[in-house]
């Protein structure tokens, strides 16, 4: 018993050139038939135990996350993209916002919100970095004396983008509006291509889903992208002494073909500023 004789080696010889003999004269019906049967199966994959499916589903990618895909992609494989980061003290804006919003309200039926201070801060940082504000194209810098400020909005049905135009003549109210009104038509999935075209620079909110850092992905042909992310009370050292403020992260995404080290943290350390002293931006110094 278990004893391998002449005759068991013989059969198997002969077993195995007669399956080498059926795969090689199989007909193209019969190879075609055999790849679909043994096609990956669309209910699961078998566990590494092999006892149960693990059931998966594959859905086809719709137009709109096709073009987002394509998009990043691009802007990670055409730019020369770098992060730098700073932190701002968020308590002057909260205490403005929690002395005026009833009555900003009031008088122009639209709350006030983190998105006009910080689009109004960006707009006067661009004037000065006016890099920061340029794209190229062919052998060109084009730089835009005018601020079209994108902010980025998350919809059921992906990332979309639309466009504030002249952001940078709106007062804060109106940005407020603007923003409120494009939101609304991107979830709504009504926006136009007019109005999803054209910006110069991004602005991104990532705090809103908790996000305390990341590095967001420049939007091309744009140069750079300004990340804000959650406020978080933490302990900082003003005047020397420990106390607790709410601080926020923000990360300044940027193409280094155009914008070089010393623009970029500049423009950072501008919007800073503007944000931690609030007066800074309505008497534009």
């Amino acid at each position: 018993g278990g004893k391998i004789t002449k005759e068991d080696a013989l059969q198997a010889v002969e077993q195995f050139s007669k399956a080498k003999t059926d795969e090689t004269v199989t007909t193209p019906e019969q190879r075609a038939e055999k790849t679909e049967t043994t096609a990956p199966p669309t209910t699961g994959k078998i566990s590494p135990d092999g006892e149960w499916p693990r059931p998966e589903r594959r859905e086809r990618m719709s137009t709109l996350r096709k073009t987002i895909a394509r998009r990043l992609v691009a802007a990670k494989n055409e730019t020369a993209m770098l992060t730098t980061f700073n932190e701002v003290d968020m308590s002057a804006i909260m205490e403005l916002r929690k002395k005026y919003k009833e009555s900003f309200k009031e008088r122009y039926e639209i709350g006030l919100g983190f998105m006009s201070f910080f689009t109004r801060a960006v707009c006067l940082a661009l004037k000065e970095w006016p890099a920061v504000n340029a794209s190229i194209e062919d052998d060109y810098i084009v730089y835009h004396d005018y601020c079209d400020i994108s902010i980025a909005v998350s919809t059921p049905r992906g990332l979309v983008v639309p466009v504030i135009r002249n952001a940078d003549k709106l007062s804060l109210a109106e940005i407020e509006k603007a923003v409120a009104e494009l939101a609304k038509k991107a979830r709504e999935n009504s926006l136009t291509i007019d109005e999803m075209t054209g910006g110069t620079f991004t602005i991104t909110n990532g705090g809103v889903f908790g996000s305390l850092m990341s590095t967001p992905i420049i939007n091309p042909p744009q140069s750079a992208i300004l990340g804000m992310h959650k406020i978080e009370e933490r302990p900082v050292v003003v005047n020397g002494e420990i106390v607790i403020r709410p601080m926020m992260y923000v990360a300044l995404s940027y193409d280094h073909r155009i914008i070089d080290g010393r623009e970029s943290v500049s423009f950072l350390v501008r919007v800073k500023e503007l944000l931690e002293d609030p007066a800074r931006m309505l008497l534009e110094i």
